[in-house]
């Protein structure tokens, strides 16, 4: 099982030095074509990004080279805006591929490396020095307390120029390549792969598998195909009989989560991977069915396609500009309008599973998330589009099923782009 990468003659999981030469490839284009323009959008002069080896600050990792797993000792980076782009500086014990050689700064000299941060300083003279510190945002929010400490001390009297980079950080977080954009095309068509074979009579056995069995089946595949899951994959069941159950407000599956899996039942996956520096986020559905079927009850194939429906609202409400409050609040008035119970809880995800960026509601949060929600939508982003609707089903009595759905989209200047197409079918398990 393999996908394709932004060139269609290779196919990948690559091997990790051919990964390497793609990640420093992009990282390489992000600094000369990405981080000028975000500079300027955030108004911030030298962007400070530091971090002591196993408390890294988030963004840290991917301004590196992919042959750095992690940082090591103190790494500091100084990215300086000037009138031929970004000028990147490492202030490190080691070199760092396309910054500054470290044999450089390797002798500090007074002050140690904050004492070459501070002549950095005074001699780029830049007006507005931002840092990674951020009440909304976990992934701007990087510089520990004791980095903070020591680089003021270190600045004194630049130190009143210090403002936060919340901005800048989440932009460089969330910005996507048109390489990157492609790269996750085929990822998320390796995600779906991966589960259309977990959805099927080669895994599941009805009577006998159980959801966790499918979960941890997931597990391994992936971990066999080279792209480790970024959590564990979970499965849940819904029958006909076992009612949804009220959970934080939310309403979800009342089957137990290692619960034998039994014909007549609706499977429900959530699966993401990791490759190439950028992850997935996917959830899809599966109807077992009975000996007597050849497809799903038409309540559970309508109910599906509700779910569709409601992504084509939610699509809809994600303009550039508008905050990711405004698009939850667009979204559900479009759905309450059309009868549609459903709760939108969609969010970035691209270097990390739950991105920096606009929150688009949350399971629990469905009026709005200050803060995070009140961030406004950019282009080139990535998504994952995720949601849920309820109705009742005649085949089951009459009884709530909720279908849960989650699908990697991209926002570019051509408008929503589904990365490897939605679900629009029930994946269907053979009676046995």
């Amino acid at each position: 099982m393999s996908l394709v990468l932004p060139d269609p003659t290779r196919r990948v999981p690559l091997p990790l030095r051919e990964q390497a030469d793609v990640r420093d490839r992009w990282l390489t284009q992000r600094l000369l074509d990405l981080l000028p323009g975000l500079m300027d959008r955030a108004g911030i002069d030298l962007w400070i990004v530091a971090g002591r080896e196993y408390n890294e600050d988030p963004v840290l990792g991917t301004l590196l080279p992919a042959t750095w797993l992690s940082g090591r000792r103190r790494t500091i980076l100084l990215l300086h805006r000037s009138d031929d782009g970004v000028m990147p500086v490492a202030v490190s014990r080691y070199p760092i591929g396309q910054f500054l050689p470290a044999a450089v700064l390797a002798d500090s000299g007074a002050g140690g490396d904050w004492g070459v941060v501070r002549r950095f300083v005074e001699q780029a003279d830049p007006a507005r020095i931002g840092i990674d510190v951020s009440a909304d945002f976990a992934l701007a929010d990087g510089l520990s307390h004791t980095e903070h400490r020591l680089l003021v001390e270190a600045l004194g009297p630049y130190a009143d120029r210090l403002v936060p980079a919340e901005r800048l950080a989440v932009g460089w977080l969330e910005t996507r390549l048109p390489e990157e954009i492609a790269a996750l095309h085929a990822l998320n068509r390796l995600a779906h792969e991966v589960i259309e074979e977990a959805f099927s009579g080669a895994v599941v056995v009805p009577g006998t598998t159980t959801a966790l069995d499918v979960a941890w089946w997931l597990r391994q595949r992936l971990h066999d195909l080279g792209v480790e899951p970024w959590f564990q994959p979970s499965v849940t069941l819904q029958r006909a009989g076992v009612p949804l159950v009220e959970q934080s407000g939310a309403l979800l599956p009342g089957v137990p989560y290692d619960a034998v899996v039994e014909p007549g039942d609706l499977l429900h996956c959530d699966v993401g991977l990791t490759s190439l520096g950028l992850r997935t986020d996917t959830q899809r559905n599966a109807y077992v069915l009975r000996p007597d079927e050849d497809a799903a009850p038409e309540g559970l194939r309508a109910l599906l396609a509700v779910g569709n429906r409601m992504q084509d609202l939610t699509t809809a409400a994600l303009e550039v500009g508008r905050t990711g409050n405004e698009v939850l609040a667009a979204a559900r008035e479009a759905a309450a309008r059309e009868g549609i119970d459903a709760d939108v809880y969609s969010h970035p995800v691209g270097v990390h599973g739950h991105g920096a960026g606009p929150a688009i509601g949350q399971w629990d949060a469905q009026t709005g998330v200050p803060g995070p929600g009140d961030y406004p939508v950019h282009p080139d982003t990535v998504y994952a589009l995720e949601l849920a609707v309820r109705r009742p089903v005649p085949e089951w009595g009459g009884q709530c099923a909720r279908m849960g759905l989650e699908q990697g989209i991209a926002l570019t200047a051509a408008g929503v782009q589904y990365l490897d197409g939605r679900q629009t079918e029930l994946l269907l398990v053979p009676a046995g």
